[in-house]
């Protein structure tokens, strides 16, 4: 019996596979998919710079199609924050890169070209810190707490992490593209001054004492220019 099942399943596997490497029928159709570079900017970065006095910032986005499925992608960014918390008070500032590749998990129908995506990235960083004030709790003092005007500035600082990247990207006009990413970072590397810890590092966002993981995010606006085209056969409906 079980003889007879395998012999019965060996001839479907052997019809199926002859069956897909038929000709394409007559009836199946060509669609030209474009490839070609995206190139765009963070708007969430722009807008904050105009209504958050503590923050200025500009982050370029681009990525290149290179198969069906996956895309060279990047961005290119500079940051300046001002942190102002109860006892500290300190500015970071500098520029940073990524670069990386994406997935697109989604099918487009015939000549739609949207992304769902998952990715990787490499990031650098080169920033400074600086040291605006801070407050220290002086005992027997009258109020209990004295603030320390420093201005203590630390150059040359650098950081290296990975980003496992997730997001989308749709056509809402011509060539306009729109997209969302969320980003879980990981700490590779990261060179801190004598007596001060690097709390906010451009590119990588807030730090937590004791945990190398970080998260990001972005909200971009790109144009797409086509560069060439390669057919897709896909069958024809009814």
């Amino acid at each position: 019996m079980l003889n007879s099942i395998f012999k019965i399943l060996l001839i479907c596997f052997c019809v199926v596979s002859t069956a897909q490497n038929k000709p394409v029928a007559k009836d199946s159709i060509k669609i030209s998919q474009r490839y070609g570079l995206r190139v765009g900017i963070d708007a969430y970065r722009i807008s904050r710079s105009f209504y958050d006095k503590n923050y200025k910032g500009l982050e370029f986005v681009a990525d290149y199609r290179l198969t069906k499925k996956f895309y060279i992608a990047g961005e290119l960014g500079n940051e300046q924050k001002t942190v102002n918390d109860d006892q500290l008070n300190y500015t970071a500032k500098g520029t940073y890169f990524k670069v990386g590749f994406d997935f697109n998990a989604y099918e487009n129908w015939l000549d739609m070209e949207n992304l769902i995506y998952i990715g990787m990235r490499a990031g650098v960083g080169s920033f400074s810190q600086t040291l605006n004030h801070y407050t220290i709790y002086q005992a027997g003092s009258n109020f209990g707490q004295n603030t320390i005007i420093s201005g203590e500035k630390w150059n040359g600082l650098s950081a290296n992490w990975l980003e496992v990247v997730t997001g989308l990207k749709a056509k809402v006009f011509n060539n306009v593209f729109v997209g969302f990413s969320a980003r879980l970072n990981y700490m590779m590397t990261n060179k801190t001054p004598d007596g001060f810890a690097n709390l906010y590092i451009p590119g990588f966002n807030k730090t937590y004492e004791g945990s190398k993981f970080g998260a990001g995010f972005n909200y971009s606006i790109s144009y797409f220019i086509p560069i060439y085209k390669k057919n897709k056969t896909v069958a024809k409906h009814d």
